[in-house]
């Protein structure tokens, strides 16, 4: 990389903390726990709007994890999301009715919480729908990936969003507050995933499954983005570029081996398509404040009327995260 283009990365990632810190004005606190915070703490951080049926199975799925504070942000929530969060012990919470994709589609509010309260700390930023999956997870709480992370000297780790779905229409599941999504939603593409490198950033760029293969399987290129870098070794000059996607400085983009070995890394195991998913498509194109104009809610109503049925003969039910490590989506690497 050259000179220029190195300053002009450094430069990108000052606007970004410096937005960030003008966006900030945005945000009332309602609930600040934030002393409470003990310097060894993991830290969890999520932006969310009307998601009060998903919220009690979210804080119950990653305090099992080993979140110990969670850091929200409710963008102009209806229904009865706010007021939950408010009365939770381990919850700081924030409020903003400005337009999310005027703030890089939260991005903005994030990057100035994460940059004033998870320098020194691990921090997880995922989306209210997407559940974390790492390499023993079902016996090693998230205490032990950081742990093992800080003695391999790595800052960043990666995960592919692997789109879940039910077996039928979407709108026929059933799911109720508080419960398990998988329960329901337990059906997944084993294959059909494209990868390629971005020469700027390093990161990569991945996409398919079953959104690219029923939303855009005549405009592959327009389907959404599966590379995340959810978990952090957070650094106040950070900075996420676009969504969880990528970072700066771009060395936290490397997640994968560049010697062609695997490096550990995870999945986002994503709910998005319960029976809830039709009205908050329909809402969501009408709202427009997601990436490009929410031209991906469009696609889901344009195709489908938002109701698809996302199963086909080479789906795969959802067991554990090692039948997605023999399948090559995430990798325990050298982590014994």
């Amino acid at each position: 990389m050259g000179i220029l283009t190195s300053y002009r990365l450094r430069l990108q990632r000052r606007r970004w903390r410096l937005r960030a810190q003008r966006k900030a004005r945005e945000l009332t606190a309602v609930a600040d726990r934030t002393g409470k915070i003990a310097c060894d703490d993991i830290l969890l951080f999520c932006t969310f709007r009307n998601e009060d049926v998903r919220l009690p199975y979210f804080l119950e799925y990653y305090r099992n994890l080993g979140i110990n504070h969670f850091l929200m942000v409710d963008n102009g929530s209806e229904d009865g999301g706010q007021a939950f969060m408010k009365d939770q012990p381990d919850v700081s919470l924030w409020t903003t009715d400005a337009g999310y994709g005027d703030a890089r589609y939260g991005m903005d509010w994030l990057t100035y919480l994460q940059g004033k309260h998870a320098h020194g700390h691990w921090a997880l930023t995922v989306d209210v729908d997407e559940f974390f999956v790492y390499p023993f997870c079902d016996t090693r709480p998230l205490r032990g990936l950081a742990d093992w992370l800080d003695a391999s000297e790595v800052r960043s780790f990666g995960a592919m969003l692997v789109d879940m779905y039910p077996k039928g229409p979407v709108g026929q599941t059933s799911y109720e507050r508080g419960a398990d999504p998988f329960e329901v939603s337990n059906w997944f593409d084993p294959g059909n995933y494209i990868i390629s490198r971005n020469p700027l950033l390093q990161n990569l760029w991945i996409q398919g499954g079953p959104r690219a293969r029923t939303f855009f399987a005549s405009k592959p290129k327009q389907a959404p983005a599966l590379n995340k870098i959810p978990f952090v070794k957070w650094q106040r000059p950070y900075a996420y570029v676009s969504s969880t996607h990528m970072m700066l400085p771009r060395g936290l983009n490397l997640v994968y081996d560049q010697q062609g070995g695997e490096k550990a890394s995870g999945v986002l195991l994503h709910a998005k398509f319960l029976n809830t998913f039709a009205d908050r498509a329909s809402h969501e194109a009408a709202r427009a404040e997601h990436y490009r104009d929410g031209r991906e809610y469009k696609s889901y109503a344009d195709r489908h009327g938002a109701d698809p049925d996302l199963w086909c003969q080479w789906s795969e039910k959802y067991i554990n995260w090692r039948q997605l490590e023999v399948l090559g989506l995430m990798s325990k690497g050298n982590w014994a």
